[in-house]
């Protein structure tokens, strides 16, 4: 009996496109969430001089600078993604809509490993507002 290989699944390049600029959105959405968060770290910095809360404070100010590069780097790799589509397309105009791609699960695990990351830390960054402010 002959073993069967598991294929990934395949998807039409719409679909594709569709999720790389829902991604896209939902990151650059957190970039400017980030950039508010931060600002709200300088004012906590402007008003308490304790170590402890500074070493809070600069545990939230790594994880911000950390998870901006972390939605960088999806960032370009999503592009990367889209530009290989991008260049397919070009070189085959003809039906390009009927052909299935391969699909694109491991960035879309990336995408859904940093949203939770990103919950993980609003949550913990509002314990740490509340405390604070």
């Amino acid at each position: 009996m002959k073993k069967e290989m598991a294929r990934s699944p395949r998807m039409h390049i719409d679909d594709l496109h569709f999720e790389h600029e829902q991604w896209k959105r939902e990151l650059n959405f957190f970039k400017e969430e980030y950039k508010f968060f931060t600002n709200r770290l300088e004012e906590i910095a402007s008003r308490y001089t304790k170590a402890e809360v500074m070493k809070e404070l600069e545990h939230f100010q790594n994880q911000l600078y950390i998870q901006n590069n972390a939605i960088d780097q999806l960032l370009h790799d999503i592009k990367a993604n889209e530009h290989e589509l991008a260049t397919y397309a070009e070189s085959h105009p003809v039906a390009v809509d009927r052909v299935l791609f391969e699909d694109h699960e491991p960035l879309r695990e990336q995408v859904s490993i940093n949203r939770d990351i990103v919950t993980q830390f609003k949550s913990e960054y509002q314990r740490f507002l509340a405390k604070w402010m």
